[in-house]
């Protein structure tokens, strides 16, 4: 990639001619008060009482978004189109300036997290030569709260929905906190232009921004009998499941004292003492929910306080979640005050008290959960070391799936903690988790564990042909879906601990028994022979050696590059590369592993009266 197509003075020279255009008299500043009638006009209205909007886009446009700056914010590579947009950047910054004098806009603030330190204060700049458009800025509105006076930074988002489609782009200018989104009508758009933003200062601030859920879950302790609280951090790519799991309730008995509390949905600020700032006060969510998979979600979707987009209403207003003919991303925008479960024929709200999630020293437990969705030999749910759960952030593997993408199913797909909108390094990334889980581990040792669930399947068969020189899959046998009641088993079973795990096929301790259920049917064995599992191990193996290499090129520190090297291993193979470095020490003294090994992970807790637990 050539570095002179990136033009940092006219970057600079636009951002001093914007600075004064941004109260001009065609930008009219409103509130949600003031926007709610005006924007609902436009709405369908549902049996709920809640309305919904439609948009041209439906999904954002990340092959087309780029950051433009100084090197330590550039993408590592461009694709084709992005190229062109960086070297057409300047001339469209100019149109921007003008398009900024001209076109009526309406300005609205708002504010991000809730806690001392670290709250960006975002405002939005919204077009409205199509006065229909201004549903974008209620909609994202309704995610933030008011500005309270709290610390900043200040982030601020220009979006021109007229753009021509032709030139759709979105430029982030990240030493300037400024984003533009150009040709989208997409919300998506305005909160990950404001979220990627925050990731990026909070990481420029010591702390780490994370694409994860949290969510707090009071879990009653199999072998003390006492309810202990954990912290659960919930990684994953869009649609594997962190909204699904961090809501869920995962069948605990509330009789007993136990309940999940849902934190956060998307993003989350990570800190040295274990605690995780949140960011929205609302969730903005797919809508393929079922009243019996997603209790809690379902309640939210079908108040009347949701805000709805690109879903199937009928005439009558009836709403249809699981109809995708028109639009295969529905989502809405819901409150956390509005996620109820029904108990005993009353609604319970499952909204934590905060959006933050405690420091460990206020818990029992912290857990990093990685959303993975596989459909071949990896089990539902693998127990990690500290070493391997800074490589499963490493990793941050899924793969595609024969439904969504016939001619790339079951190519894996890998994104540095599953975050795809990280700005700069993707190695410092690594690095300062690797900082963050090891200080963690030495501090509260005990406490602090690792999971790598898998929400897609087992026992996929995809045969490949080649015609005509063009390579065809042919699914020979699908994928048996994890049941979600056995994935609610698996969690649930981890928090009290009555899980089992046994070595598994992939260097870690794969579940067997799950909360009491034993989980034979689900043995690799027994839906491969070996030869097809050699083949899968020596797939991922190949796979994630490649990414490794890529990302070491960002400045990978050489103890978690050996740390891979161990992994892989750890899998049978025994032609271990030199990926910038021969040796390097383990993240702690390596104990003997045992062949099975009956999870129990005693946390280190406080002495506390059997049954009582409360908040702190």
């Amino acid at each position: 990639m050539a570095k002179d197509i990136y033009n940092n003075d006219a970057y600079k020279k636009f951002h001093e001619q914007l600075v004064p255009l941004l109260n001009g008299p065609n930008i009219k500043e409103v509130d949600l008060k003031w926007l709610e009638p005006r924007v609902k006009e436009f709405a369908q209205k549902t049996v709920y009482g809640s309305h919904v909007w439609r948009s041209v886009q439906s999904s954002r446009l990340a092959a087309k978004t780029v950051y433009l700056g100084t090197e330590k914010v550039r993408l590592p590579s461009l694709l084709p189109y992005q190229e062109k947009v960086v070297k057409g950047a300047p001339d469209e910054l100019d149109k921007v300036l003008h398009w900024m004098k001209t076109l009526p806009f309406i300005k609205l603030t708002r504010q991000m997290g809730n806690n001392p330190d670290f709250n960006p204060v975002c405002t939005l700049y919204l077009s409205v030569g199509d006065w229909r458009n201004s549903r974008l800025a209620y909609q994202w509105g309704n995610l933030l709260d008011e500005p309270a006076g709290r610390p900043g930074p200040a982030i601020t988002m220009i979006h021109i929905p007229e753009e021509h489609a032709s030139r759709q782009q979105i430029l982030t200018m990240p030493e300037f906190n400024l984003n533009i989104c150009l040709g989208s009508d997409y919300l998506g758009e305005d909160k990950k232009g404001f979220l990627r933003q925050a990731m990026w200062l909070a990481d420029e601030r010591g702390m780490l921004g994370l694409h994860a859920g949290s969510k707090v879950v009071v879990a009653r302790d199999a072998k003390s009998n006492e309810l202990k609280k954990h912290g659960v951090i919930l990684f994953g790519m869009t649609a594997t499941g962190k909204s699904t799991w961090s809501c869920h309730q995962l069948e605990m008995d509330p009789k007993r004292g136990e309940m999940t509390y849902a934190s956060q949905d998307d993003i989350c600020f990570l800190r040295d003492d274990g605690s995780a700032y949140g960011s929205e006060h609302n969730f903005y969510v797919k809508t393929d929910a079922r009243k019996s998979d997603q209790e809690a979600m379902f309640y939210a979707l079908t108040h009347k306080s949701a805000l709805l987009e690109n879903i199937m209403v009928d005439a009558k207003g009836n709403i249809d979640f699981l109809d995708e003919s028109l639009c295969g991303n529905g989502r809405a925008v819901v409150r956390m005050d509005k996620l109820f479960i029904e108990r005993e024929g009353k609604l319970i709200s499952i909204a934590a008290p905060s959006i933050n999630l405690p420091s460990l020293d206020k818990n029992d437990a912290l857990w990093f959960a990685f959303i993975t969705r596989r459909n071949t030999i990896m089990p539902f749910s693998q127990m990690l070391t500290p070493e391997q759960g800074v490589l499963a952030y490493l990793f941050g593997e899924s793969t595609l799936s024969f439904a969504a993408n016939p001619e790339k199913a079951g190519d894996s797909v890998r994104i540095v903690g599953t975050d795809d909108f990280i700005i700069g390094s993707r190695g410092a990334k690594v690095n300062r988790f690797y900082d963050i889980i090891m200080r963690l581990v030495n501090r509260f040792p005990g406490q602090v564990h690792f999971r790598l669930y898998n929400t897609g399947g087992m026992g996929e068969i995809i045969e490949e042909t080649e015609d005509r020189g063009v390579t065809k899959k042919l699914l020979v046998r699908k994928a048996e879906r994890v049941p979600l009641d056995l994935m609610a088993a698996i969690q649930r079973g981890d928090l009290r601990g009555t899980n089992v795990y046994e070595k598994g096929v992939l260097g870690t301790m794969s579940i067997v028994e799950a909360d009491g259920r034993r989980m034979d049917e689900w043995d690799v064995h027994k839906l491969y022979n070996d030869q097809q599992i050699d083949h899968y191990v020596k797939d991922i193996i190949r796979g994630r050696r490649a990414f490794l290499e890529e990302i070491a090129k960002e400045g990978l520190r050489p103890e978690i590059i050996a740390a891979a090297e161990r992994s892989f291993r750890a899998m049978g193979d025994v032609s271990a590369r030199k990926a910038g470095v021969t040796s390097a020490p383990a993240f702690a003294p390596a104990a003997p592993e045992p062949r099975v090994i009956i999870q129990r992970e005693e946390p280190v807790a406080r002495p506390r009266k059997p049954g009582v637990w409360r908040w702190r």
